[in-house]
């Protein structure tokens, strides 16, 4: 397959990395290259280290083996406090949120911010924030769609508003790459499409680089330009959408005879 993704500088590289957890392989030797501004999802079955992938590229999984570059740089060489910065230009919306349920939605926004604050101004923010703080986070939700519930505690909302509380609470980090974990696995066809289209749009007005695994292949390839599929920690595609082939779908998610049959585990 004849790679065509652009030119340019590079947001996100991967060169030979692994991630082991006790025996099991979850990636295996991984090379990834995610140019400045693109976006692009990653797909494939269940167990393919999808999420074991977007973790090593935030900087939240020390690779086993190989090497990973954030804006050109290697995290694992940096001091703490760079280390912490360069984290910081990584956004995460995680597939179980991570939201704290009795804090309201303009509070989980603010704690986007925390990490480069001290402990004191942290407080401060979440709990006793300035006005132009809470403007911030409410431009915020607005964009996202849902200004009314700017205090409204988190866990009186419904799936699809704590999942845009999270999408806000990423951007309120000011990042310059947002990756996202498998955002809408918990919520109705319709409102999945309405959540990932809002991602890309985002990505497009804020100039983010996207990185999005996603297990609805219909939304992968009508939304997104570049496709990454992953089974078995390899990477066995990479993209652009409208050449990857049926037959290498039909690869990608084929059963082993163990599953078959019901002997696998």
């Amino acid at each position: 397959m004849i790679d065509r993704r652009p030119d340019g500088p590079r947001a996100l590289a991967a060169r030979g990395v692994e991630a082991r957890f006790g025996s099991t392989l979850a990636l295996a030797g991984v090379d990834l290259d995610v140019r400045v501004g693109e976006q692009v999802a990653l797909v494939g079955p269940s167990g393919s280290g999808k999420t074991t992938l977007l973790r090593v590229l935030g900087g939240a999984l020390a690779p086993t083996a190989g090497q990973v570059e954030v804006d050109g740089r290697d995290p694992s060489t940096d001091d703490g406090k760079e280390r912490r910065a360069l984290r910081r230009r990584v956004g995460f919306v995680h597939q179980h949120l991570g939201l704290v349920p009795i804090l309201r939605a303009n509070q989980n926004v603010a704690l986007g911010r925390v990490g480069e604050r001290s402990l004191l101004g942290a407080l401060r923010s979440v709990f006793a924030p300035r006005r132009e703080e809470t403007l911030a986070v409410y431009r915020l939700l607005e964009r996202v769609g849902i200004p009314d519930k700017l205090f409204e505690r988190t866990d009186t909302l419904s799936g699809g508003q704590q999942q845009r509380v999270a999408i806000a609470r990423a951007l309120y980090q000011r990042p310059a790459i947002l990756l996202a974990d498998e955002p809408v696995a918990s919520v109705d066809p319709a409102r999945a499409r309405a959540v990932v289209e809002l991602l890309c749009d985002l990505a497009r007005e804020h100039g983010l680089t996207l990185v999005v695994s996603i297990h609805s292949l219909e939304l992968a390839r009508d939304c997104f330009e570049r496709l990454v599929g992953l089974r078995d920690g390899r990477v066995m595609f990479d993209a652009r959408t409208d050449e990857v082939a049926p037959e290498s779908f039909e690869r990608l998610y084929a059963l082993e005879e163990n599953e078959i049959t019901g002997d696998g585990s």
